[in-house]
């Protein structure tokens, strides 16, 4: 438990201001576990997030985020004991601006076996996909996601150090940007757990944002261990800069098919 706090405290101590980070990207709000879809199984997921307070006009011709509710399906398969591949659809909805397709992702993961017997879970995503220029500041993109956990006992971490590039739009040519995330859950019973989950996005690694740039959030969670085939996530967010939307809320509810 230690080091989990001190894992996560130097998390946050890194994230002093140091050009500009990307616009908020609210569909699919995850820590990532290390551990992939077992072979021959199918997720499909529904990420649901709505936006209670957040930007209320138009910046950079992007829509305001102001109460608007973003649905996300995704879709993963695992292969192997070490690749699955997911696929998402992202969508928003908002008042006076009705619902709109935002754009796709596709995202392969490779995971270390089990089978080596290493002292924490290892995998690594690529996320490449398109956005439109309503919703995001860059339309094509690429995330490299290095995913670290580790379970212990009752307690679990796991930290997501991303690093995402854009491809063409607004930050296209600026090099990598550094969007790290991280959990610490406890398990309250067999069937709840309690989570602390932060996302950040700091800008370019050559030269961080300024601070108000930044975008850093911190959600409570609670996961509910209902049975092995459902997967359920609820959860507040709070924003803690001025490029980031000040209160959300986010439900997930996965189920695994054996197809």
């Amino acid at each position: 438990m230690r080091r989990c706090i001190v894992l996560l405290a130097a998390l946050l101590l890194a994230l002093v201001p140091a050009r500009r980070a990307r616009a908020q990207d609210n569909y699919e709000i995850q820590v990532y576990p290390s551990e992939l879809v077992a072979p021959g199984h199918t997720m499909v997921e529904l990420h649901s997030n709505v936006t209670v307070d957040g930007r209320a006009a138009e910046v950079d011709g992007l829509l305001p985020t102001r109460h608007a509710l973003h649905e996300t399906l995704e879709i993963t398969h695992g292969f192997t004991p070490w690749l699955e591949v997911g696929f998402y659809v992202f969508t928003s909805a908002r008042d006076g601006d009705g619902w709109s397709w935002v754009g796709d992702h596709v995202r392969p993961r490779l995971s270390v076996p089990g089978s080596w017997h290493w002292p924490v879970g290892v995998s690594v995503s690529t996320e490449f996909g398109y956005q439109r220029r309503l919703f995001s500041t860059d339309t094509w993109t690429w995330e490299i996601r290095p995913i670290v956990d580790q379970q212990l006992g009752r307690w679990y971490w796991s930290v997501n150090p991303a690093l995402e590039l854009a491809i063409k739009g607004d930050n296209a040519g600026h090099g990598w940007s550094f969007s790290p995330s991280a959990l610490v859950s406890y398990d309250l019973t067999r069937q709840v757990t309690a989570a602390l989950e932060y996302y950040g996005s700091l800008g370019p690694v050559s030269g961080f944002a300024p601070g108000p740039e930044q975008q850093h959030q911190l959600f409570g969670a609670v996961d509910l261990n209902l049975s092995p085939r459902w997967e359920i996530n609820l959860a507040v967010g709070r924003g803690f800069t001025a490029s980031t939307d000040r209160l959300l809320v986010k439900t997930i509810l996965g189920y695994r098919l054996e197809f």
